[in-house]
């Protein structure tokens, strides 16, 4: 039995174990050790993903890497890993953020001050020798590999109860990323901000995840009932899929809303979305990334897996109003994204739409909208987090959140503008970049299931070019104000941190067939087990013989 998956999800984990329990101390080696340790694992993990995701054969089993370690054994819980093509891209979209993360929040724990005007290095504006403000160098960087740990085997695991664990374990170091390490750039009452932004984002998860643990024994309890005392996915969607196990309808509808609750909550779709503007814009950027690239991608993802998988019927019964939520979404998101005043909270609007578009790929049961879905995940993980970052680059130089608080920047700073607007191309889903791709497959699989609902979509697409580019124009373009005159361009780390991640949104944009060629027999796998096939084409080609039409 290989132990690479098991390796993958370690790598982070000890990563995390290790940089908390480095030595403290406030002079400045200490503190590039802690960062170059964090580092080294994030990219080790990234090896190990990539790793997974070739050996991955798209024309094999569904599950395959496959492990289990005994766990609980009186209940059935094995700790078990397994990797289909979304969840192999997912991890490897995971393991290529965090690198970028780390590098980009590289002075953002750093104890004294946050540097100033992009400067290199901390500000000696106020030292503080205490060892609380020591530690959070080490306490930082633990914690945002912790998060990663927990989200690859998120992705990874086969077990019901193992999923849940982690889906759940991973709000605490985001918890503590929020409400402990964020922006400083909030103004004076930034604590208060952040601690009301952490608190929320918790007690939404949690509520969210309390309902699921209810569902995920209420699952148990009625497989056990007809033979199966197990957690195990594989078996429990064989067995509902060719009907030795059964779900009454009551008790499947009641099972999938619990399960769909948790992941709504996190995706977030629209109502319950309220925690995420404010906790990515209290958040650094790095933070922001991994809650809006990374961990959100959690819920979409176990829509895919866990309720279409476990509850076929009951996925068919709901499509429809989950399709007019994740419609609202779009819309809503997209409205509120033109209005904001504050860079942060606009991407975070626009991501609550975006993953409007995801939700509805997801649930319109098509072959195109479902593998649509699957890159959407992917291509708004890179081009956000590069839109996002430079913002925070931009952010940190002036000290401000606001819009009105920019212009000309383009004139001072111009690589920094030029990556800015290659990440708001991709955000309007602009041909020849990532996000068009996935997102005229999502619009299509719709479409042809659900014409209303797709053509009313389309309309999130130009809101898109509205809040994008109007955002550029306000903080790139016109004089050059006096905030902005002396603010410096993209240095080599952050153009080491942009660059990947904008030559990623252009290959995927004009050669996005490695991932399609993952994803498809995932997806195919998945319509197979709710016996979901592609609506015909409402005007089929008419039969001919002989050359000539009949």
């Amino acid at each position: 039995m290989s132990a690479l998956l098991t390796a993958t999800c370690a790598v982070p984990a000890a990563g995390a174990v290790l940089t908390a329990a480095l030595p403290a101390g406030s002079n400045e080696t200490r503190r590039r050790t802690t960062k170059a340790v964090a580092l080294g694992f994030s990219v080790v993990t990234l090896v190990l993903a990539a790793v997974v995701a070739t050996r991955f054969d798209p024309h094999g089993d569904r599950f395959q890497l496959t492990e289990s370690y005994s766990w609980i054994r009186s209940f059935g819980i094995d700790f078990s890993l397994g990797v289909d093509g979304i969840g192999a891209v997912l991890a490897l979209l995971t393991a290529v953020l965090v690198p970028m993360v780390v590098l980009a929040s590289w002075h953002d724990a750093d104890p004294s001050s946050s540097p100033a005007d992009g400067q290199e290095g901390p500000s000696p504006a106020r030292p503080d020798g205490t060892f609380e403000n020591m530690r959070r160098t080490q306490g930082f960087f633990a914690l945002i590999l912790a998060v990663e740990a927990m989200v690859i085997v998120s992705f990874y695991a086969t077990d019901v109860f193992v999923f849940y664990v982690f889906f759940e374990a991973m709000l605490i170091p985001m918890y503590f990323l929020i409400g402990g390490f964020g922006d400083r750039a909030g103004g004076p009452e930034s604590a208060r901000q952040r601690s009301y932004a952490a608190v929320k984002f918790l007690l939404y998860n949690l509520l969210g995840g309390l309902v699921m643990l209810a569902a995920v024994i209420g699952l148990y309890v009625t497989a056990q009932d007809q033979g199966f005392g197990t957690f195990d996915l594989p078996t429990l969607t064989s067995a509902i899929a060719d009907g030795r196990l059964q779900l009454t309808g009551t008790a499947e509808k009641a099972l999938f809303l619990g399960f769909f609750f948790a992941f709504a909550v996190k995706a977030p779709l629209w109502p319950l979305h309220t925690w995420l503007p404010n906790a990515m814009g209290e958040s650094t950027a790095g933070t922001a990334v991994l809650i809006t690239a990374v961990v959100d991608k959690v819920g979409t993802f176990a829509m895919l897996r866990f309720c279409l998988g476990l509850f076929p019927n009951a996925s068919k019964t709901f499509a429809p109003a989950i399709l007019v939520l994740a419609l609202i979404g779009i819309v809503y998101g997209a409205l509120l994204a033109i209005g904001q005043k504050d860079i942060k909270r606009l991407v975070a609007y626009a991501s609550i739409s975006h993953f409007g578009f995801i939700i509805m790929g997801i649930f319109a049961l098509t072959s195109q909208g479902q593998s649509g879905a699957t890159l959407y995940m992917v291509n708004h993980g890179l081009s956000t987090a590069a839109w996002m970052l430079v913002a925070g680059f931009l952010i940190s130089r002036r000290g401000s959140r606001l819009i009105a608080d920019y212009g000309g920047v383009q004139k001072v700073a111009p690589v920094l503008a030029g990556t800015f607007l290659i990440g708001s191309l991709a955000t309007l889903s602009l041909p020849g970049l990532a996000p068009f791709v996935s997102e005229f497959l999502v619009l299509v699989g719709t479409f042809t299931r659900y014409p209303a609902i797709g053509v009313v979509a389309t309309f999130g697409i130009v809101l898109a070019a509205l809040y994008a580019l109007l955002l550029y124009q306000r903080t790139m373009t016109g004089p050059v104000r006096e905030g902005v005159r002396t603010m410096p361009d993209l240095k080599a780390r952050e153009l080491a941190v942009v660059a990947p991640l904008v030559a990623l949104t252009i290959l995927l944009g004009v050669y996005p067939k490695p991932l399609t060629d993952l994803v498809n027999p995932s997806v195919n796998a998945t319509l197979s087990q709710i016996h979901q096939t592609d609506p015909a084409p409402a005007h089929p080609v008419a039969a001919t013989s002989g050359g000539e039409q009949k």
